[in-house]
């Protein structure tokens, strides 16, 4: 049986995870500024098997508004240039022989609602998925043997008041998302 700190550690592990794959989430998210993050999710086919896109090349930005990407090996330049055109990100790449450039559209006002749409919904996975642990923390705390109901109810506070530090945490990180996608 696990005592009262290692559930509060432990739960605060678990919700750190639901806010790094929050970010993961957003970071893919186009804000209107060249960011090779938003190429991540994209794997490639390259000679018989899936590679993440930054395991065949390097991507640079030289402004704000161009994504160039250079493969080590130029028989990945069409599989590349298949997968960013496949992929449900919108983007036109071009290839120069080389490299691909992809310019980057200005971002409509619609188009800038529908990602503020995306990051809330994936904001909303990330609340749930702290909810779930802390639902779970919660029945550790009650199972917890040799205390009494004062402690159970010490150990439940603090892990509410984990629960809603990692709730603003989503709250925050939603927000600073929403700005970039609007600003």
């Amino acid at each position: 049986m696990a005592d009262m700190k290692t559930i509060q550690a432990d739960t605060r592990e678990k919700m750190g995870k639901a806010i790094e794959s929050l970010e993961n989430n957003l970071s893919v998210l186009r804000t209107g500024r060249a960011n090779p993050g938003i190429l991540k999710k994209i794997v490639v086919d390259y000679y018989g098997s899936t590679m993440p896109i930054d395991q065949v090349a390097s991507i640079t930005t030289p402004d704000a508004r161009t994504l160039v990407i250079t493969p080590w090996d130029r028989g990945a330049l069409n599989p590349i240039e298949k997968a960013i055109r496949d992929s449900d990100l919108g983007l036109n790449p071009n290839n120069k022989g080389d490299t691909i450039f992809i310019s980057l559209p200005m971002l409509t006002e619609e188009r800038r609602r529908d990602l503020v749409k995306n990051a809330k919904s994936y904001s909303e996975d990330a609340r749930i998925a702290v909810r779930n642990i802390r639902k779970h923390a919660l029945d550790e705390v009650k199972k917890v043997e040799g205390i009494g109901d004062d402690e159970i109810k010490r150990g439940e506070a603090d892990v509410q008041k984990i629960t809603d530090e990692f709730i603003a945490r989503v709250d925050q990180t939603f927000q600073k998302k929403e700005q970039e996608i609007l600003g």
